[in-house]
């Protein structure tokens, strides 16, 4: 590889813009192609990039459009590979103009308020009256190769003939230098230069509207230039003008010299003023400065001051205002980076006039490029239904969406452009927009959005018709942003950075043409399906109470998405000079779905005190937008905002609100990302979150998840709680379960679904406690997570047989006791069979969780689980319900019979009490305790309060269903009863009574058996017929003495024998 290359500069020489060729470029590949257009491409890849080269001249801010329309930038050159492909695409395109690069240094400008662009300026006033009028510039001039004259003046409207601004005579040639002016046929005023006596052709102009205008001219050897307002009017050469302006000559204003210094002709009406000279020729990007009133750094001949101009007594000072919207800035425009290659084959870089019609290179990485040329070979291949439409329409526009080589040159032809694709969406909605469709209509709305409105093109363009292609512009990207469109938007990742492509482009577009949509008016909405916007406009010291915009409602009961501008802000403004404020707010409803949910968005947890597990940020709102124009400048403002959560709470996960908004200045090769800085807060709600940020762009609420789990402190207490509360449970069953067989509790269908339950909930609390100890060993604790699944599942449907067997005793039902058992096993034991089977074929793979012994929770394998318990909870709730409002029905019934005048009046306690005792006596086995589940993620409190319920669910339902219970107290009562009566029969001598031995009857104390429950009640069989006996206590007896009787039928009449037992001693 060959040589280095040396620098040469013709602007000033800067260090700073130095490029050393290192090595000769190596040529993986430089194509050339022509566009639809017939202009000239050539593509150069490198390993990592694909540099195009756009032969095309236009100027900077074009350049950058076309740029942005393929995807692409302006070409930095920081990389050695990209400068020696920049090299080989000069050189194989054999260029030797300079050609457009990026231009990294430039900084975007402070706006300044309207009131302060205005400048005071001395100013010159040459009236009618008099037609001697002059003003002679007190200083004297060498000879000079090169010279520029920029004046402001302000021309006499009714003004017709010759007028000469400025001229200069030397001694040895009176016209040696003069500018002059007169009125065409249309009504303009058109220049003309007199450079050494040739009078050049009258070409320059500008509008004859009596207001002031910046007049530049510059000469140097044979080139000359006239500049009106900034903007080169008219230029040429000629080898006549070469030699030097003569020296010693005398500046004139306002009249022009027939000869040295007098015998004025051709005056000037009107007002002259910034009169101001240089020895040199300016360039354009210097004369654009100086047009709005910034400092240039080249020295100067003459400076305007009055202490320096001799007038005629006819001509007044007077004190003009004038428009300098950079006077503030005090820096020179720089102008705008090219590259342009020698006679030696070497790189030279210097700042050009950002205005000079030049080629341009692009810049895009090689992997975008490829598919951004597959998509266009496809289109052109196999255009899409939209695509061939559209051709049908427009006359194969085809190549107008997707290869204009320098963007679009008029607003007209955006306008035309969005008219036909809007039709074609239209025609096209049912089949749709395809992703090559997507990329033409970005491409589409990243040029038109870059599109002006110039001065000559204003009068073919009324506000009506801006309007109307605001309208499309808003149709075709809500088509593209369509939430149909969301799977379609992975397909063009590799393209578009995107959906906030779209919004920037949007965002771009209102910013230019906001001055010409709301000329005639301080209000106007675009709206669309996705898409609300709204442009506001308002003169700052109206009062008002702070503008505000609202996107749509879209959900009833709620108030929409709103964003404000505090009023002190607005005000702070009107302080700060702004006269006129306009404001473009945006609503988007559709970006949400459109963001890849698997990309999770980085950034750091807001919640760091251990209570939950970070899980990731993803998008949770719509994204709304402020843009504030201060005198049709961008400003930065602080703002309000409220949005909506879209996004509901899943099981064990909850969402912490983050204000955000998105920076496309963060990683800007990715088209930006979300940030924070400057946002804040303000409150948090259940559906919506209030935020303050003090700079205007667009914004969304950020919902970072997180899974609820306790602090280590807080976790290790619930394991021990759980240990022990399952120990305890664990026992509480047990017992339960042997008092039940030991003590004969009656045989009944609803002692039997007990049983089951105790069965099924003891086997799930036993697994509970030794999953632990099976994590270590992958089988064991697969096969423990699917005992467990089964046993909790068993424990579930016991819990609803619970709760149809109650209900089958509040509402009749009409099933035998045998087909309502066979049904019980049936749902008790054969649905929980069920239900693991089919999970475990179903996924098997992903059953059980990575870190413990339980089913997993990040897959939809819990459902399995969750879906039978919700829906077991929901019909025991019913029952619950049911069973109280019969026991409360009952209750006042009861009062009524006992006391008909109270029963209205029924007591509160009893009423209370009516309600509370079907509900702590059901509670267990209904499962209605696992309810506190869903609130676990609110707080810890509510994870002890369930933890505890249901760890110590068994000893619940041993106290309820076995201590309490009127069915196993009587059984045990009775088995004391019999062992006493054994007791006195094999301990005790019998005594018959005759009625001479009666004693006197002073009391006798009738013990009868205790109520039965209504439990026992329907379990009991029929009273005997054979012999009833009746134990009584006698206080006349001796202590400790009964007496018995029993009641025999014999041939149908009762034989009554009495028979008293007494102690013996035994």
């Amino acid at each position: 590889m060959a040589g280095s290359c040396a620098k040469e500069n013709a602007d000033p020489p800067d260090p700073l813009l130095s490029v050393v060729c290192e090595s000769e470029p190596t040529h993986v590949g430089a194509d050339r192609m022509a566009d639809a257009h017939g202009h000239s491409r050539f593509v150069h890849l490198t390993s990592q990039w694909a540099l195009v080269l756009v032969n095309d001249s236009v100027d900077i801010f074009r350049a950058e459009s076309s740029c942005r329309g393929q995807f692409s930038s302006l070409s930095t050159l920081d990389q050695l590979e990209v400068r020696e492909g920049a090299l080989d695409l000069l050189r194989q395109a054999r260029l030797q103009s300079p050609v457009w690069i990026n231009s990294t240094s430039q900084v975007a400008s402070k706006p300044v308020p309207l009131s302060k662009q205005y400048v005071q300026f001395s100013a010159l006033n040459f009236p009618k009256a008099s037609r001697e009028g002059f003003a002679r510039v007190n200083r004297s001039f060498p000879a000079l190769s090169s010279i520029s004259v920029c004046v402001r003046v302000q021309w006499d409207p009714d003004w017709i003939e010759v007028s000469t601004i400025f001229s200069y005579a030397a001694p040895v040639f009176t016209n040696e230098f003069q500018l002059r002016g007169q009125r065409d046929t249309q009504g303009r005023i058109v220049l003309a230069l007199i450079v050494h006596g040739k009078h050049l052709p009258y070409k320059a102009s500008f509008a004859n509207d009596g207001a002031w205008h910046h007049v530049c001219v510059t000469w140097s050897s044979s080139l000359w230039a006239i500049y009106v307002d900034g903007e080169r009017k008219d230029l040429g050469s000629g080898a006549d003008t070469s030699r030097d302006i003569h020296a010693d000559g005398i500046l004139i204003l306002g009249q022009d010299q027939d000869s040295y210094g007098g015998n004025f002709t051709e005056p000037f009406f009107g007002n002259i003023t910034d009169l101001n000279v240089w020895n040199s020729s300016l360039e354009s990007r210097h004369v654009r400065a100086l047009s709005g009133c910034s400092v240039v750094s080249q020295a100067m001949l003459f400076s305007w001051s009055l202490d320096h101009v001799i007038s005629h007594p006819s001509v007044k000072e007077v004190q003009a205002l004038l428009f300098c919207p950079a006077r503030h800035q005090q820096t020179e425009v720089q102008g705008c980076r090219t590259l342009q290659t020698q006679a030696d084959q070497q790189l030279l870089m210097r700042l050009t006039d950002c205005s000079e019609p030049l080629p341009f290179i692009c810049m895009s990485s090689k992997e975008r490029y490829l598919k951004m040329k597959q998509i266009s070979d496809s289109q052109s291949s196999h255009p899409t239904a939209f695509m061939n439409h559209l051709m049908k329409l427009s006359n194969n526009s085809q190549a107008v969406l997707g290869q204009q080589p320098s963007g679009l040159s008029s607003l007209g032809e955006a306008s035309a452009l969005l008219d036909v694709s809007v039709k074609a969406l239209r025609d096209t909605k049912q089949e749709g927009l395809q992703p090559e469709d997507m990329v033409s209509l970005i491409q589409l709305l990243s040029l038109a959005a870059d599109v002006t409105l110039q001065p000559a093109d204003a009068a073919n363009h009324t506000e009506e018709n801006i309007q109307e292609m605001g309208q499309h512009f808003i149709s075709v990207a809500d088509s593209v942003i369509s939430q149909d469109n969301a799977f379609k938007w992975q397909a063009i990742k590799e393209v578009v950075n995107g959906p906030m492509d779209v919004v920037r482009t949007i965002d771009r577009m209102v910013t230019s043409l906001s001055p010409h949509l709301m000329a005639d008016s301080d209000h106007l909405t675009f709206q669309s399906p996705n898409i609300k916007l709204a442009v506001q406009q308002q003169i700052l010291w109206e009062p008002s109470k702070g503008p505000s915009f609202c996107g749509p409602e879209t959900e009833k009961h709620s108030s929409p998405d709103c964003i404000s501008v505090p009023h002190q802000k607005i005000q702070d403004l009107h302080n700060n000079g702004f006269h006129k404020l306009t404001l473009v707010n945006t609503w988007y409803g559709s970006l949400r779905p459109l963001f890849n949910p698997e990309e999770n968005i980085s950034m750091v947890p807001t919640v760091t005190d251990g209570s939950q597990r970070y899980l990731g940020t993803i998008l949770g709102s719509s994204v709304i937008s402020t843009t504030v124009l201060g005198d049709n400048q961008p400003v930065s403002t602080a703002v309000h905002f409220h949005l909506h959560h879209k996004v509901q709470n899943p099981a064990g996960a909850v969402y912490d609100s983050v204000c955000a908004f998105w920076d496309f200045t963060l990683t800007p090769e990715a088209g930006g990302w979300w940030n924070t800085k400057g946002c804040k807060v303000v409150s948090r709600h259940y559906d919506h979150t209030v935020c303050y940020c003090n700079h205007t762009t667009n914004f969304a609420l950020l919902l970072q998840v997180y899974e609820a789990q306790p602090s280590p402190e807080n976790k290790q207490a619930l394991q021990v709680l759980t240990f022990i509360g399952c120990g305890v449970s664990l026992c509480g069953l047990l017992f339960t379960f042997i008092l039940f067989i030991v003590v004969g509790v009656p045989k009944s269908d609803r002692t039997t679904v007990h049983k089951n339950l105790i069965v099924a909930l003891g086997a799930a609390e036993l697994l509970l406690m030794c999953s632990d100890w099976a994590s270590a060993n992958e089988a064991a604790c697969f096969m423990v997570t699917a005992l467990l699944h089964l046993f909790f599942m068993a424990s579930f449907s016991w819990m609803l047989v619970e709760g149809l067997l109650l209900w089958s005793k509040v509402v009749s039902v009409n099933i035998s006791e045998d087909r309502r058992m066979k049904l019980y096993y049936a749902i008790g034991w054969g649905l929980p069979i069920l239900i693991v089977a089919v999970t475990l074929a179903a996924s098997a793979n992903q059953y059980k969780a990575d870190a413990h012994c339980w089913l997993n929770l990040k897959t939809g394998t819990i459902w399995s689980f969750v879906g039978p318990v919700i829906f077991v909870l929901a019909v025991n709730s019913v029952v619950l319900c049911r069973v109280v409002m019969v026991t409360v029905s009952s209750a006042r019934r009861r009062a009524k019979m006992l006391s008909p005048r109270s029963a209205s009046k029924m007591q509160t306690f009893d009423l209370t009490w009516a309600v509370t005792r079907p509900v702590l006596i059901l509670l267990p086995v209904l499962g209605l305790t696992w309810l506190c589940g869903v609130l676990v993620h609110l707080s810890v409190v509510m994870a002890y309060i369930f933890t505890a319920l249901n760890a110590f669910q068994g000893l619940y339902i041993f106290l309820v269903y076995a201590v309490y219970n009127s069915e196993v107290r009587n059984a045990i009562k009775r088995i004391k009863e019999k062992r006493k009566a054994l007791s006195f029969t094999n301990c005790s001598q019998p005594t018959t009574f005759t009625p001479s031995q009666r004693a006197p009857i002073k009391s006798w104390d009738i013990s009868p058996p205790a109520p039965s429950s209504p439990e026992t009640s329907e379990t009991s069989g029929p009273p005997s017929s054979i012999s009833t006996s009746l134990v009584i206590k006698n206080e006349s007896f001796r202590k400790e003495s009964f007496v018995g009787f029993a009641f025999k039928p014999a041939s149908g009449n009762q034989v009554v024998q009495l028979t008293a037992f007494k102690q013996s001693g035994c």
